[in-house]
């Protein structure tokens, strides 16, 4: 506690002691981690708890949705029969290639328009055009164009991705202190230096945002390509059971895809608690 002692008055009075408080350290404490992760899985476990009680107490019919146990039956069966794996892999490729070449042209283009006038001019109206247009509606195009190989199922997931890759890389560059870009420049860097080591880590929250929606929106892209010409995948197996009317393959199938979601999430955090590791003090705890 800091105490301040001023000098007399004139009139000779003891002036009054005027006592500081000691400010408080801002930086929060972290919630244990034991904590922190049953936390995350609690909504997800309430929902399953009231899915299985439901499915049990014959609230929920089972043509309607299988419960649990069933879900878990067909998915012992597919394991053993190696088709799961399998399935998954063929899966997470697809998706993992065209979010890799959506992002990157997502990020260049948007970079070169954020940056430059003329960028912005050449680039910016094709780029409103490919975000007005549903990426869905493109999939005749692209079976007439490239068939129904892999070629097709990767390109139509980098359309879906290209468009908020690009939005959000414009707009963090759009926002990064011009103050700061100019104090980079006094101290040498010019040119491809300056976008890696000053404009891109100023934009970098916006662009780790981008990425976690092209990483959601790649699923949805993953399921409409799956749908067309393909022996291997989620959305070959989605396929099969609705022919065959199997909800324990179809509720096995969204959780497939919700593992998938969960994945992509988990590698975006990692990524952004090594480049931001200060946003975690802004959270309250």
């Amino acid at each position: 506690m800091a105490i301040l002692n001023p000098p007399r008055t004139q009139s000779g009075a003891e002036p009054a002691v005027l006592e500081l408080e000691v400010p408080r350290h801002r930086a929060g404490r972290r919630r244990p981690r034991w904590v922190s992760i049953p936390l995350r899985f609690l909504v997800p476990a309430l929902i399953v708890a009231v899915w299985w009680i439901g499915s049990a107490t014959g609230a929920i019919p089972e043509e309607i949705l299988a419960g649990p146990p069933k879900v878990w039956t067909a998915f012992t069966e597919l394991y053993q029969t190696g088709q799961l794996v399998d399935f998954s892999l063929a899966s997470f490729k697809r998706a993992a290639l065209g979010v890799l070449l959506g992002v990157t042209i997502g990020l260049v283009l948007g970079v070169l328009s954020g940056l430059s006038s003329l960028g912005e001019e050449l680039i910016d109206s094709t780029m409103q055009i490919n975000r007005a247009i549903p990426f869905l509606a493109l999939v005749p195009l692209f079976i007439a164009w490239f068939g129904i190989d892999e070629t097709f199922k990767v390109l139509l997931i980098t359309v879906a991705t290209i468009g908020p890759m690009y939005a959000y890389t414009y707009l963090g560059v759009r926002n990064v202190d011009r103050k700061m870009v100019e104090a980079a420049r006094s101290f040498g860097l010019r040119g491809p230096r300056l976008v890696a080591e000053a404009i891109l880590p100023a934009a970098l929250p916006g662009v780790l945002m981008a990425l976690r929606i092209c990483l959601s929106i790649s699923i949805t892209g993953l399921i409409a390509a799956e749908q067309v010409g393909t022996r291997e995948g989620i959305g070959y197996l989605v396929t099969l059971a609705q022919e065959y009317n199997r909800t324990d393959y179809m509720v096995l199938c969204v959780v497939l895809y919700a593992v998938l979601g969960l994945v992509f999430d988990g590698i975006v955090r990692i990524v952004e608690r090594f480049a931001m590791p200060w946003r975690g003090q802004v959270a309250i705890r």
